[in-house]
């Protein structure tokens, strides 16, 4: 599988989901718009993502998915037209390359919708995606971080990879974060961004833990912690918004931002602490220090792209401990193992150490 020697005019990524991965996957386009900078290059994502990649500058338009609402597409005959409409509209489009990347039964279908000539994604797409390919790549089993394996699919194509990982802030969401920080009357490089929550509990660090981390952050010059998370991570979280006197001060951001204005509260603050989630990969293509703490996933596959200054992973038993995460479900004991004293180590580590960088020559 090569380029064509006939130069696209119009190039589809799909990557939907999820908001953590959508933020790593914008070297494929950074790569894919050195290699055709003619070509107009637009990607497929679920709406509430959008924001993620909406300000980048080689981004040519944001195909939004409305993944909840058409959820009804089978009880719902409005919905189902509006599907109708949506698939129509990306064939019209008339795309020349396609890219899956997200290699789900979801995107595969979507892939073939387009009727690209090209239409490239893994040969080991999972739910049968790899229907929808013209071409199915086989990704070397050595190729390990999941952003390597995406950029595989582009590499079969003979299309030169620029591993950029650098996101973009909207000025309308910066100003809003400008403004949040001079409301609370707060230095934003001394306050830390907290996302202590993830969609698995077993991935996630008791809260406790972080209780004890964020009120030791005053030892290295910190006096606010930004408590991150969604609307309905808000019970998980509230021992750490109770109304009593910490060293550093707790501000309530749970259920409170969009996806930019998330992204400008990491921008503007001085580190980041979290889970194996969004807010650590945003972190990454911000070039914000992080420290993050991994428990049943691999950090091998799915962690902090080229940076492990700040991992802290569980001491895992068995290699089954490390990555069926799904399985574990609420099951915290593995990454409880993790101590506050290990965490600290790592978060004194990061403050010293350069922050990540977001490209990657080589």
């Amino acid at each position: 599988m090569s380029v064509s020697t006939t130069k696209p005019r119009r190039i589809l990524i799909i990557r939907p989901s999820a908001l953590g991965d959508v933020a790593r996957t914008v070297p494929a386009l950074v790569s894919l718009k050195r290699t055709f900078p003619e070509a107009q290059i637009d990607w497929l994502v679920q709406d509430c993502f959008a924001e993620a990649i909406a300000h980048h500058p080689d981004l040519g338009e944001v195909i939004p998915f409305a993944r909840k609402r058409f959820r009804r597409v089978l009880t719902n005959f409005k919905v189902m037209g509006e599907m109708r409409r949506f698939l129509g509209d990306l064939r019209r489009r008339g795309y020349d390359r396609v890219y899956d990347l997200q290699g789900l039964g979801r995107s595969g279908f979507f892939t073939w919708a387009t009727r690209a000539p090209f239409r490239a994604g893994p040969r080991d797409a999972r739910e049968m995606a790899w229907l929808g390919y013209t071409h199915r790549v086989q990704i070397d089993h050595s190729i390990q971080h999941t952003v390597d394996r995406m950029l595989a699919v582009m590499q079969a194509d003979d299309v030169p990879i620029v591993r950029d990982m650098r996101i973009y802030v909207g000025e309308t969401d910066r100003a809003w974060a400008r403004d949040y920080f001079e409301q609370q009357q707060i230095d934003p490089a001394r306050c830390a961004v907290v996302a202590p929550t993830a969609r698995w509990l077993s991935k996630c660090w008791p809260v406790a833990r972080y209780g004890e981390l964020i009120d030791r952050l005053s030892e290295a010059g910190f006096e606010a912690a930004a408590i991150v998370g969604a609307p309905n991570d808000r019970e998980q979280v509230s021992p750490l918004l109770e109304n009593r006197q910490h060293p550093v001060r707790r501000l309530d951001l749970v259920g409170a931002t969009s996806v930019g204005q998330l992204m400008a509260v990491i921008e503007a603050s001085g580190l980041v602490l979290a889970n194996d989630s969004a807010a650590l990969h945003i972190a990454i293509g911000l070039g914000k220090r992080a420290v993050c703490v991994f428990g049943p996933t691999n950090p091998a596959k799915v962690g902090p792209y080229r940076y492990d200054t700040g991992l802290v992973c569980a001491e895992s038993t068995t290699p089954a401990d490390r990555v069926n995460y799904r399985s574990a479900g609420n099951d915290q004991s593995l990454i409880a193992t993790v101590s506050t004293e290990q965490v600290w180590a790592a978060t004194r580590r990061v403050l010293e150490a350069p922050p990540p960088t977001t490209r990657h020559d080589d």
